[in-house]
This record gives C-alpha cells, structure tokens and sequence, in this order.
C-alpha cells in the first residue's frame, strides 16, 4: 500500500460552503437530485429482473437477511463518503478522495475502474433496452433502439447538470413508483386484499418462508454466496460523492441526500424482497419472467406484463443516465489533475465537460458493440472488470476515509470542527474494508464470478504500472513527489 501521508491535506482548505468548485462545474443541484441521482444508479435490473434468482438460491428468508446485509454495507460506505465529499467537495471525487488520502496511483487507478464499470454498464443498459423494446416493436432491430437511447441520454447529459439532474429525477421518480405500488399491493395481498386478484387463493403473511426444505432450503451457504453478490446491486449509491463537485451547499446537501438515499433503499430493496418471497414460492420465482410482473399479476393488475416492460426500460436508461454523467465527471477528474489529456477538461458555457462526455459516450458503444461481436472474450473480460470494480472503487472510499481522518488530526484539525464525520471511527471503515475483502474472496469460491479475479487483479496492476511508467510519483497537476 502506498504511503497515508496525504497530498496537499490541509483541515482548513476547500472550506464546505465554498459555491465554486476548483472544477469550474456549475453547483447547480441540490438534496433531491443527488438522492434520485444515487437510487438511479441503484435501483435497475438486478432488483427487477435478478432479485428472483436471488431468492431461489437464497430462500425467502435467506433474500432478505442477504439484502439487510447489503444495506449495512451501503450504509458504512456512505458513511464515509459523506466526510470525504464534504472535505474534497469536488466532481468525479473518488479520484480525488484516493490521490489525496492514499496516493496518486491509487487515484488513477480508482478513476479508470469506475470509468470502465460504468462504460460497460452503459452498453449493457443499452443492449438490454432494445431487446426489451422489441416486445412492442419486432421488426424494429436492437441496434437502432441502442442509437436512439444513446441520442437521448447524450442530450440529457450534454445540456446541464442540472437538466440532467431533473431527467434522472423523472426517470427514479417512475420506477421507485413501481417499487412503491409492489409494496403497497404486495402487501395488502398478503393480509388478504386482492379484489382484482381472479384466483381465490393467495399465500398469507409470511407463510412462504416456512418452505418444505425450512428457513434456509439451501443451506446458509447459499445466503452467504447470495449476500456476496447482493453488495453489486446495491452499487450506485456512490454515486453522490461523483455529483459532490455540482451540489449546491456540499455540507449541507450531502450528508442529508446521503441518509435519506440509504433509508430509502432498505425500506425500497428490502420491502420488495419481502413482498415478492413471501408471495412467490422460492422455487418458481424469477424462472420465465421479472418477480414484479408475477406479483402484480397475482394481485389481479391488468396489462402487468406491459406496465413492467416500461418500468424496466426506464430503469435501464435511468442507470445509463447516471453512469453516463459519471464516466464524463471521472475522465474530467483525472484530466484536472494531470493525469489524462487536457481536453477532457474543456467546458461548454454551461459547464458540461463535452469532450469526455463524448469519449465516454464511445466507450458506451464499444462494449456495446463487443456484446454482440465477441460476448465470449472481449466483452466477459469487460464485464468480470465491472463488477471487479464496485466492490474495488468501495475499498477505495473507506480506506481513504481512514488515511484522510488520521492525517487531518496529525496536521492539527479538531474532530468536532468537521462539518460531517463519520460515527464509530476508525471501526466503520475498517469494518467496511474487511466486509468488502471478504466479498472479493467469496468469489474465488464461486465459479460463475472468479472470472472477475482473473480480469479484474490484472487490470488493477496494469493501471498502477502504467501510473508509475507514464507519471512516476507525481501527484496533482506536474507536482512532484
């Protein structure tokens, strides 16, 4: 590990109220943007397309302890995001928090992982889109669905942060809707209300969870390999910490958007699990079709197939909005602090850094074009690379935090002059970076995931030889070590 002595740490610089951002970006959101912007990045097709896998491997109960564990990792993590972002208040800060608190190469490193998680996402959101849009249009091909998808989130993401801060509004505001209506209908259903419902019988409470095999039909083995992968789709809620830089009033807008986001994916994720384990039988659920649609078919919602179809496609686009608007703010980033080409730190008059918008863009439509044109080579390495890198940018923001918080009191910064800090110190970021780590090593025992160890160790190691070939030590803007 390289050395905790942070780069440039003063307790006193970049105060947290301070409305313009060394970035030059406009703070132009604020508390709900950020919020929806980090349920937006959450909240897609692993809740509403894979959640049925995961309680068929899991069991019901199983399900919902593994997605109580995921929130608590959420929670730990934004923890201690939220005293990073409000001591670098700037964009595409994971950069910044690990240059900063650990090293430079780290930073570099931590920038490029999320920007290919997300360039992969992008494509895949895409991909995924079409394919679904085929449902109404079959004769349409997937690829012209992915060119107008991709015109569409370009220009969302290419107007304003704020535009785009209100297109991602919208787009959350459907699904958590849908999310909303599944509880709400869900649940009534269980106490026996389901007047639209046309079969009489309808499972009872929780009465599903006490399945012929008991609690944990799979044994708790299949909990813990469940939980490992529950910390992927509970990816996104960083997502903050990369709009920290265009918030208007960091210290205020950050750690409330923070509390609120992770309060609202435990009752969101949690609640919807519940709903659908204690409505579907473990062993039917999530085989032929989303568990949303077998939910609101079984409580008598007309055209639910239909409904879920959109809901699902805006879920997709609203991922792809807010990993687009990420790519751009990382590769932004990294040109700000010397370590990528200059252009991508060019602004329009509104702000918007277009050049590395449109690189990442391209990025997108690379892996999309990799799906189609080599899914068994180039396009798995991408994606093992991608969910490699969740759980990697995680271990980054905690131990930053740690390193960060132990120079600030070494320089002669006072705890309690922090405008947010995180509680339980130094136990939640190390409890953080060893529930992380130990999710790294459950993949080497799954085989359908170790594929991201093979791709993912490497391209770490060749981001940090790269770094110190191309930069040696230098840390911001030609600095020297």
């Amino acid at each position: 590990m390289e050395s905790s002595t942070p780069l440039q740490l003063d307790p006193r610089s970049e105060a947290p109220g301070t409305e313009t951002a060394q970035s030059g970006l406009r703070r132009s959101m604020g508390t709900r943007h950020l919020i929806m912007i980090a349920m937006g990045g959450v909240i897609g097709s692993g809740l509403f397309l894979s959640s049925g896998y995961t309680i068929s491997q899991a069991g019901p109960l199983g399900a919902v302890i593994a997605y109580l564990v995921g929130a608590f990792v959420v929670y730990l993590v934004m923890a201690c995001l939220g005293e990073l972002a409000i001591a670098y208040p700037v964009s595409g800060a994971f950069h910044i928090y690990a240059a900063r608190s650990i090293g430079p190469a780290t930073g570099f490193t931590t920038a490029w992982l999320y920007w290919l998680c997300w360039a992969v996402a992008i494509g895949s959101e895409f991909t995924a889109s079409g394919l679904l849009m085929q449902r109404w249009f079959p004769d349409v091909e997937v690829w012209a669905w992915c060119l107008v998808f991709a015109a569409i989130l370009f220009g969302f993401n290419a107007i304003s942060s704020r535009f785009f801060g209100e297109s991602e509004f919208w787009f959350a505001i459907i699904k958590v809707g849908a999310i909303i209506g599944l509880i709400i209908l869900g649940g009534a259903a269980l106490f026996g209300f389901h007047p639209l419902s046309a079969s009489g019988s309808h499972p009872f409470l929780f009465e599903n969870f006490n399945t012929s095999a008991g609690l944990f039909p799979n044994g708790f083995a299949g909990v813990l390999v469940t939980a490992l992968a529950v910390f992927y789709a509970f990816s996104g809620s960083e997502l903050i910490g990369v709009a920290a830089g265009e918030t208007a009033d960091p210290a205020r807008n950050i750690p409330k958007g923070m509390r609120s986001t992770v309060i609202r994916l435990l009752i969101f994720f949690v609640g919807a699990i519940a709903v659908i384990a204690a409505t579907v039988p473990y062993d039917q659920v999530g085989l032929d079709e989303s568990p949303f649609v077998t939910v609101f078919s079984s409580v008598g919602i007309p055209f639910a197939a239909d409904i879920m179809n959109f809901v699902i496609i805006t879920a997709l686009l609203s991922a792809g909005n807010s990993g687009l608007f990420s790519c751009a703010r990382m590769l932004y980033s990294l040109a700000d602090e010397g370590h990528a080409p200059q252009a991508f730190k060019k602004l329009t008059r509104r702000g918007i850094p277009l050049v590395a918008l449109s690189v990442s863009m391209l990025g997108g439509l690379a892996s999309l074009i990799s799906s189609v044109a080599a899914p068994e080579t180039v396009y798995l390495a991408l994606v093992s690379v991608a969910g490699f890198a969740v759980v990697g940018v995680w271990m980054s923001i905690v131990a930053s935090h740690f390193f960060h918080r132990r120079a600030f009191v070494r320089n002669g910064g006072k705890v309690a002059d922090l405008a947010y800090k995180a509680p339980l110190y130094p136990l939640v970021p190390i409890l953080a970076f060893v529930l992380c780590l130990v999710s790294l090593v459950g993949i080497a025992m799954d085989p359908s995931q170790i594929a991201a160890l093979y791709f993912g160790v490497p391209f770490v190691a060749a981001c940090y030889l790269f770094f110190r070939f191309r930069y040696g030590n230098r840390s911001r803007k030609g600095q020297s070590a």
